[in-house]
């Protein structure tokens, strides 16, 4: 597989005004994605965005790049991940572009595109666009140059699309919910989806200013939803991230509900109503209490590599329906074919109403064992997890988990840190041993 010069794992990012995310890259890209889209049928690209204020910038360079290779951008607006994948398929559009950098600063950027069926690109089609990044910029003749249109009434088509994922003989009257939206992309969305499905619905992080997305609110910091919960009195909060594919709960008392829990509570949701299709994808970071709560009901679990790509990929190939983070991406893929935040809050709402019971006794299966996280800077170099002597204290302390907890122990990608993870069912015990760890590392690098 050719090495990736500009695409990472979720398309291409950085900060705003520094390479790749400036305005002559970003038409560059437009006009090379255009050029190889532009030999595979429609002509037809959306473009979507988060409400940073660089989306602008970046909307009307990409959109300039693709009508010089011939292919006609339709803008939708500030509009989650999510609705991007689904709206190109609902659209037969040749690709969606999502110009977000998701739960990161104001200040970041990024660009990452869904292929017509709404998933990520091929890995040839996304090589294709590389190489064309190298060459030349041209132009088709002016008879053939792509248009710019607005398709108004996205927004209206995805709410209709969420709600069509709840039963229609149920409803959220009596419930009242606060909905954290991060000043992101889900702002016009989540909360006209609670209220037509009959929800009292209290807002925070609803007024974005282009420059507040994700600051001290949504599903990374959810402070402010406790707060308001406990204030109001609410059912349970819902925060969604920047742009709307993860979620984060809390219960009525306050507490967090991650996307362990959640995913728990969908799962066993589909097994009791016989949709469960396989089994459940996890990650290496995903907590062992959702693994052991998932082998009590027989549910077979699998992890894979942190991101919901990864998650994506073993979906797929076991043909599974149901796959998450704790982080808050859950993927539910007979709905949507891409993490979305809204659409599994509307499952966890479902199981509620279905068994009239409060979140908090909908995760009483599955109470998070703690999780201790020590991340050691190192000198660069040699690899200390290949070191004996750290291999030995990491056997001695699974030795002593005996079962009963785990570690995961993994290089940073992009920095030189060590990630030390332990996690078991005393707090004192996990931190205790992630110390232990995280000292051996230090001394053998």
């Amino acid at each position: 597989m050719a090495e990736r010069k500009y695409f990472g794992t979720d398309g291409v990012r950085g900060k705003v005004g520094q390479f790749p995310i400036t305005p002559d890259f970003a038409l560059k890209l437009g006009w090379a994605a255009g050029k190889v889209l532009a030999t595979q049928g429609s002509r037809q690209v959306l473009i979507g965005k988060d409400t940073r204020i660089s989306g602008y910038m970046l909307e009307s360079a990409l959109e300039a790049g693709l009508a010089a290779a011939g292919l006609s951008a339709a803008f939708i607006g500030p509009m989650p991940t999510p609705a991007v994948a689904y709206l190109t398929r609902t659209f037969r559009a040749e690709a969606g572009i999502v110009i977000s950098a998701s739960h990161n600063p104001y200040y970041d950027n990024g660009i990452k595109f869904f292929s017509s069926q709404g998933t990520k690109l091929p890995d040839d089609v996304e090589i294709a666009i590389e190489a064309m990044l190298d060459e030349p910029m041209d132009c088709v003749e002016s008879a053939e140059l792509g248009r710019a249109s607005r398709i108004n009434d996205a927004a209206g088509r995805y709410i209709e699309f969420c709600k069509s994922t709840f039963p229609a003989h149920m409803s959220l009257e009596g419930y009242k919910i606060v909905v954290d939206c991060a000043n992101g992309a889900t702002y016009h969305i989540a909360p006209n989806v609670l209220r037509e499905l009959g929800a009292e619905v209290i807002e925070i992080g609803t007024e974005p200013n282009g420059m507040n997305i994700n600051e001290k609110c949504g599903a990374t910091d959810i402070k402010a939803l406790q707060d308001k919960v406990l204030a109001v009195k609410a059912d349970l909060g819902l925060a969604y991230d920047g742009d709307g594919d993860r979620i984060m709960m809390v219960d009525h008392l306050g507490h967090k509900v991650d996307g362990d829990q959640i995913l728990f509570i969908i799962a066993r949701e589909a097994l009791r109503s016989g949709n469960l299709k396989g089994g459940v994808v996890g990650t290496l970071m995903s907590n062992m209490r959702l693994e052991l709560a998932l082998k009590e009901l027989a549910i077979p679990f699998v992890r894979a590599n942190v991101g919901d790509r990864y998650v994506l990929e073993q979906m797929q190939e076991r043909g599974w329906l149901f796959g998450g983070e704790n982080s808050g991406h859950i993927i539910i893929a007979d709905k949507n074919t891409t993490g979305d935040g809204i659409i599994a809050s509307l499952a966890v709402l479902q199981a509620m109403v279905d068994h009239k019971m409060s979140l908090h006794e909908l995760t009483r299966a599955v109470q998070l064992f703690p999780q201790v996280l020590i991340n050691v800077r190192f000198a660069g170099g040699a690899n200390p997890l290949e070191n004996d002597a750290v291999k030995a204290v990491a056997k001695s302390v699974e030795e002593r988990l005996a079962g009963k907890g785990r570690i995961l122990l993994r290089k940073s990608g992009t920095e030189p840190l060590i990630r030390v993870m332990v996690e078991c069912e005393e707090a004192d015990l996990a931190q205790r041993c992630a110390e232990e760890i995280a000292e051996a590392v230090k001394a053998n690098s």
